[in-house]
């Protein structure tokens, strides 16, 4: 793909992306603004858009948040690859309220997960003492 092809596309192109790229065009597609994102997760305008510009990028637990509240896959976001732009697209099409929703189900299922996992743990090292 030639720069003129990429010129010509879109600014967004699933090829060339980046972690800015991708995240800001899960943000468009859930139809947030920047100012709403960073509300959303507690940080300032200024770092939405350092990380959209690729200045700097969030710690593991920001980008599981913005995956949750986006509803793409912390590794689509990361990487590019997995659940990502197809549910961007999915997103686009919800009542805001639903995708929210959705977003704070997916955080939730991602701390009980998380939980499950500790308690597992915990249970193992007591069965070892007995």
């Amino acid at each position: 793909m030639s720069l003129n092809d990429l010129e010509q596309n879109d600014y967004y192109n699933e090829d060339v992306a980046t972690f800015g790229d991708r995240l800001e065009a899960a943000r468009d597609a859930k139809g947030l603004t920047i100012k709403g994102m960073a509300e959303k997760i507690g940080v300032s305008v200024r770092t939405i858009k350092a990380w959209e510009n690729d200045r700097s990028v969030p710690r593991g637990n920001r980008v599981q948040m913005l995956a949750g509240m986006l509803n793409v896959s912390m590794v689509w976001l990361i990487s590019g690859t997995g659940n990502g732009t197809s549910n961007v697209a999915e997103t686009h099409d919800r009542p805001i309220g639903v995708n929210d929703a959705l977003g704070e189900i997916a955080q939730l299922k991602s701390t009980l997960s998380d939980a499950v996992a500790k308690l597992e743990a915990l249970e193992d090292r007591l069965l070892k003492v007995v």
